[in-house]
């Protein structure tokens, strides 16, 4: 099956230069996620990392949805964080989305991230 950009019915399409979601071979590919609320143009959620992490969540919970799938579908997650110190409420937040069949992951200590971001994952998922 050849590389296809689905349609994603409610969610505005990315001014950046690269799709949100890419599927090709039964593989679903979801652009790095943040912590920014949907209808703030790009900004991140107030709060601390928790609060961060609970909205780069749900919009990877959106996206799944809009390509009809869910967390369960999830096969791999390569989370970055310019903090290692907040692993720990990473993985609190993580674990309560992320409940059964979880996927394999990789987390990663980042120097910086694009717009004063705490933390961004990449998910694969399988149809």
């Amino acid at each position: 099956m050849p590389k296809t950009i689905p349609e994603l019915p409610g969610i505005p399409p990315s001014d950046l230069p690269f799709s949100k979601v890419v599927e090709a071979n039964g593989f679903v590919f979801i652009a790095g996620q943040v912590g920014d609320d949907p209808d703030a143009h790009g900004k991140r959620v107030p709060g601390d990392i928790r609060d961060e992490v609970r909205a780069m969540l749900a919009n990877v919970e959106r996206l799944l949805a809009a390509v009809g799938l869910t967390t369960r579908d999830v096969v791999k997650c390569t989370v970055y964080l310019t903090d290692m110190d907040d692993f720990g409420a990473m993985n609190e937040v993580y674990k309560t989305v992320f409940t059964e069949d979880r996927p394999v992951r990789a987390t990663i200590g980042v120097a910086r991230l694009a717009s004063d971001f705490r933390c961004e994952i990449e998910v694969q998922a399988v149809r």
